[in-house]
């Protein structure tokens, strides 16, 4: 059952998690650009998120699994979500270098948004097979 529409929102999350912080800045300092590498933290949660994104697209014949696991990974992202808003309350917008926030920074938003859509069609589904068994 990998063709169903919570599989397409899973991997567009584990899509965002894993492949496209290569491609967005998180920040930039000065010259200097900032990728989710050059801290260890940051590279942990984005893999960690990416794999539960994975496994839950793997955990198709355990709807409820599937739900509990999209649960976790909006968490993980809730934190790196945060960890993300407190860095750029760090940075300084005063200092001669002039430090500019990146797009990298939102990819935890889009991460968890098509883990609500995902947990959403997961829900449809359950309650479907609970309606079939009804009538039996």
């Amino acid at each position: 059952m990998l063709q169903r529409v919570q599989t397409v929102y899973m991997g567009i999350a584990m899509l965002v998690s894993a492949f496209l912080p290569f491609v967005f800045k998180l920040w930039k300092v000065g010259n200097v650009d900032f990728y989710f590498m050059s801290n260890i933290i940051y590279a942990a949660l984005f893999g960690l998120s990416a794999t539960l994104s994975l496994l839950s697209i793997m955990t198709y014949k355990n709807r409820k699994q599937q739900f509990v696991l999209n649960r976790l990974n909006m968490i993980l992202n809730l934190i790196l979500l945060g960890l993300f808003v407190y860095r750029s309350l760090n940075l300084s917008g005063e200092t001669p270098e002039v430090s500019e926030k990146g797009i990298g920074m939102f990819l935890p938003i889009i991460s968890i948004v098509m883990l609500v859509l995902a947990n959403k069609a997961i829900k449809k589904d359950e309650d479907l097979v609970k309606s079939v068994d009804r009538l039996r």
